[in-house]
């Protein structure tokens, strides 16, 4: 844990006003590269994913404790005017307003672009929805879960009888959250240049959508349509993990000079003048074909005979590792993956850590995830606020302090 922030937004300040993942993970990312980010928190329980899961205090689940490090958390009731007057002097403070609540409900607040504007003129503004504004799902809710299934997602993770499902992570959230943090950075990197500030829109049906198409766009690229949609290698019944003598193994030949060496350990050499394997088109077009014998050959051997015959051939594999076996993997140890650290509260953690390496502003964990309005007597001070007017609010329940 360092002192301070070291990384290249150190310096930038963020108003969070979001909850679950989408917003906090977005945040998390711009707060470990330096920005002070001020998480404000609704009264009552606060975020709610600060209930879940396993956690030692109340409103401190580990997935929080995760996803909102690097923040300092104020709890204000904004639908109090003395709550409002706190947030409306901080905004001419922040770089960056964030919200992910539906644009009419930040309007009634008092808090749309167009008043945040005219509190900081060149203020980065995002919002991120369920559906752009621009179309007919625009009122409609949104979670992880349903743009899983409006996208495309789920069917593409069908079962082997066909049955949609979900995938098995907050997979939408957290590549909207990307996407958002992406939108903010751009908006910042414009700002330095012409001094402007604008407002951001990150949908996330749009995003989603967009990220599946990026390849399995395929044949529907072209107008009239040369094919369907869908990357016929990606979605191979027989893509997956290869079943050996004793377990899993992922083997993934690539290369021409990568297939002729499968073919050749695997014991199926005439293989390689196969017209369906010849070359890289012909695998595509009878990629289940190539799949299943690949399935097929695994099954002859043990993981471990696998792994040594794709090293010598350099063919590349990987195992298959559970959740709980990244904790012990090797590399990920060697690489200060896990940032091990005692929260004032929570005693011994392990968070992961910032993964991208920045050689001259590094990226780092500098604050513990905060408990529920534990900084707001802090922020408000900052503000300018004498002790007097923070007890008036206190008292009003406009704000709440841990």
């Amino acid at each position: 844990m360092t002192d301070r922030p070291t990384g290249p937004l150190s310096g930038v300040r963020v108003i969070d006003i979001t909850t679950i993942v989408l917003g906090p993970y977005a945040t998390q990312l711009l707060g470990d590269l330096g920005a002070d980010v001020i998480k404000i928190e609704a009264p009552g329980a606060g975020d709610p994913i600060r209930h879940a899961g396993p956690k030692r205090s109340d409103g401190m689940a580990g997935i929080f404790l995760n996803v909102n490090r690097n923040k300092r958390s104020v709890v204000l009731d904004l639908k109090q005017e003395k709550a409002k007057e706190a947030l409306w002097r901080l905004i001419p403070t922040a770089d960056v307003f964030f919200h992910n609540m539906r644009p009419q409900a930040i309007a009634r607040l008092g808090f749309d672009y167009g008043a945040v504007k005219i509190l900081k003129q060149d203020i980065v503004y995002c919002g991120a929805y369920g559906y752009s504004e621009k179309g007919p799902y625009a009122a409609k809710p949104a979670y992880d879960d349903l743009i899983q299934g409006s996208s495309g997602l789920a069917v593409l993770g069908a079962d082997a009888d066909g049955a949609p499902r979900y995938t098995p992570t907050i997979l939408v959230d957290k590549i909207v959250g990307l996407m958002a943090s992406q939108a903010i950075l751009g908006a910042l990197f414009h700002r330095s240049q012409t001094g402007e500030g604008q407002e951001i829109e990150v949908p996330m049906f749009e995003t989603m959508a967009a990220f599946l198409l990026a390849e399995h766009i395929n044949g529907r690229a072209f107008e009239p349509p040369l094919g369907g949609a869908g990357y016929a290698r990606i979605t191979s019944p027989h893509r997956k993990p290869a079943r050996a003598k004793d377990g899993y193994i992922c083997i993934m030949p690539y290369t021409e000079k990568q297939w002729s060496a499968f073919f050749e350990i695997s014991g199926r050499a005439d293989m390689r003048e196969d017209p369906r394997f010849r070359d890289y088109a012909s695998r595509i077009k009878n990629v289940d074909a190539l799949y299943a014998m690949v399935g097929e050959a695994v099954a002859e051997r043990t993981v471990a005979a696998w792994a040594e015959l794709c090293d010598r051939a350099q063919i590349p594999w990987a195992p298959v590792n559970t959740l709980d076996d990244l904790f012990e993997d090797e590399h990920l140890q060697a690489v200060g993956f896990f940032h091990r650290s005692t929260h004032p509260s929570e005693g011994a953690t392990v968070l992961t850590g910032p993964t991208v390496q920045f050689s001259g502003t590094p990226a780092s964990i500098h604050r513990h995830a905060p408990r529920y309005g534990e900084h707001g007597a802090e922020v408000l001070r900052e503000l300018g606020y004498r002790e007097d007017e923070i007890d008036n609010l206190k008292g009003s329940g406009g704000l709440l302090v841990s």
